[in-house]
């Protein structure tokens, strides 16, 4: 395993994902914000959680990028189709368990049977984080398919 290709490519990859995503949130076509969300698992200060997201967020990047790497290791091949299928497959993880279990731990998002509390006052997700807006489906697996396609093409 080329370990600074998995960093660079990883970062590379994690920064495409998250631009996509805030560019899609600008626009309207979901209100998600996994920075935020992220980072306000750290912190309650609502003005500093963007950047401790964002940080964590890029950590958790490039740990995926080491396991698609791992993944492409254990094929021996390294094809943008690959990266591809990768992608949906991590994309409908996230969007089927990895956004429900961050809901079950996250100590300020409400229940969903639950209303909100003073201090649980963030929306979950929902089902395939549907409550962050319809095209946030769509929008994730998108992102998550091109992050696994830049990682099958360049790694």
């Amino acid at each position: 395993m080329e370990v600074g290709n998995v960093l660079l490519w990883g970062f590379v990859a994690t920064v495409v994902l998250t631009i996509l995503l805030a560019i899609t949130k600008t626009f309207g076509l979901s209100r998600i914000d996994i920075p935020f969300l992220l980072g306000t698992m750290l912190t309650s200060n609502r003005n500093k959680a963007p950047f401790y997201g964002l940080l964590f967020h890029m950590a958790i990047g490039i740990v995926f990028a080491f396991l698609y790497a791992a993944a492409f290791e254990s094929v021996d091949t390294r094809y943008w189709w690959l990266g591809l299928a990768g992608g949906a497959i991590h994309g409908a993880f996230v969007l089927s368990a990895g956004l429900q279990v961050l809901a079950a731990f996250h100590p300020r998002m409400a229940h969903p049977y639950q209303g909100p509390t003073p201090t649980r006052q963030l929306q979950p997700p929902g089902f395939f984080a549907l409550n962050y807006g319809r095209g946030t489906p769509i929008v994730t697996m998108v992102a998550h398919i091109l992050y696994g396609g830049l990682l099958g093409l360049f790694y």
